[in-house]
């Protein structure tokens, strides 16, 4: 039999899907499972979008321009100048989500065998498109103990090698929602200058911030323009991560000009979806006013009641919508396949995402889980109860 590319078999598992087949089972028994282990957000995506689809007057679904709808991006440019950013339509190209974005900023800025540092806990697909580009990941830890803040700058500079060619950032974090302030943007600013390297930053969360604090982006740095690439997406913001929507933008143009050759080689990103992007730019401010205030109460909610549980460390999130809980248990993976596989409190369970494929070290992370708390507050408090009551039937 042919067989398997090594790159093939070194491709990660998704530790937030690889348990689907497991709460499939569980719902055929007629359990209801809690969805706690994905970013996918109930929100309503704003009509205005899902309505320009409807309408739309088309005969023939041509191509795009690779770089995507000039329209759309003269709006997105104008959305980014309006929250600051000093962004222009030759800044950004069009993507098939932010994934393709930073496959486009991997592939333009290293080759097969160089080394991009990222703080970790990081999204778990980090580790598959950097295996995918041939990119070893070099990780350096922060802690539940710091919340979950920047690592001390030391440690990324000792790590710093020839191989060496970005630091990437997630800001507000996915798995950890810690924002990332000021001082320590300004600290990797001055860092990527120092020793010439790129600074990536996946900023998808940006409008998710809580407690009055403020996301600064790496757009936004004087001086980082030829070293900042900055990851967007239209999936969180809009609750629209069906449409598959991003951008990769830089102020640096020969970045973009190689982007734009990775943007030619899959053509272009989809017709409707870009409709559905460009429409949904007439979002009112409210909302996200309303959604920012329903993110927080469900925080607020989410880590008061794991607060509750004996055992259970949980660092509270800044932005975004996640966090990641320490628990007494010494696997977490199976934890976490045990409670669909062969649980249920008064026939209900929890799905949650075991947070060592979130690092790349081996053997850290084992005895934490991501929760993502996309959910309403009374399936919050019940998923958490489900929780209280699995962990002392597990650990008995």
């Amino acid at each position: 039999m042919p067989k398997i590319s090594l790159k093939g078999q070194q491709m990660p598992e998704s530790p937030i899907r690889k348990l689907v087949p497991y709460a499939e089972i569980a719902k055929k028994k007629g359990h209801k499972v809690y969805h706690l282990n994905i970013g996918q957000p109930d929100i309503k995506t704003p009509e205005v979008a899902l309505n320009a689809v409807k309408n739309a007057d088309i005969t023939v679904l041509e191509y795009s321009h690779s770089a995507g709808f000039e329209s759309y991006r003269n709006k997105l440019a104008a959305y980014y100048q309006k929250q600051g950013l000093p962004i222009n339509t030759a800044d950004i190209i069009i993507t098939t989500g932010g994934s393709e974005a930073l496959l486009f900023a991997m592939g333009s800025t290293m080759d097969a065998g160089d080394e991009i540092i990222i703080p970790e806990p990081f999204y778990a697909n980090y580790n598959g498109f950097s295996t995918a580009s041939g990119v070893n990941v070099v990780p350096v830890i922060s802690t539940i103990d710091t919340g979950f803040a920047l690592p001390p700058i030391a440690d990324f500079e000792k790590l710093i090698t020839p191989k060496t060619k970005a630091i990437l950032i997630c800001n507000p974090g996915n798995p950890t929602g810690y924002l990332y302030s000021k001082e320590e943007i300004m600290q990797l600013a001055e860092l990527v200058k120092k020793h010439d390297l790129f600074l990536i930053a996946d900023e998808v969360y940006r409008e998710f911030a809580y407690d009055g604090y403020t996301h600064h982006s790496v757009m936004n740095v004087e001086g980082l323009e030829e070293h900042a690439i900055m990851i967007d997406s239209v999936s969180k913001r809009f609750s629209m991560c069906g449409a598959r929507i991003g951008c990769i933008v830089s102020k640096n143009k020969e970045v973009m000009a190689t982007a734009m050759k990775f943007a030619q080689a899959r053509l272009s990103p989809p017709t409707y979806a870009q409709i559905a992007s460009e429409a949904a730019l007439d979002t009112p401010q409210s909302y996200f006013d309303d959604v920012i205030t329903e993110y927080k109460d469900r925080r607020d909610t989410l880590i008061a009641e794991l607060n509750k549980i004996e055992g259970v460390k949980v660092a509270t999130p800044k932005g975004a919508f996640y966090c990641i809980a320490k628990l007494p248990v010494k696997n977490a993976d199976d934890f976490a396949q045990w409670l669909l596989e062969s649980y249920d409190f008064n026939g209900e369970t929890v799905m949650v995402a075991p947070a060592a494929g979130f690092y790349s070290t081996k053997g850290v992370g084992l005895d934490e889980v991501r929760i993502a708390y996309v959910l309403k507050k009374e399936d919050l408090i019940k998923s958490v109860q489900i929780l209280k009551e699995a962990l002392k039937a597990y650990n008995n």
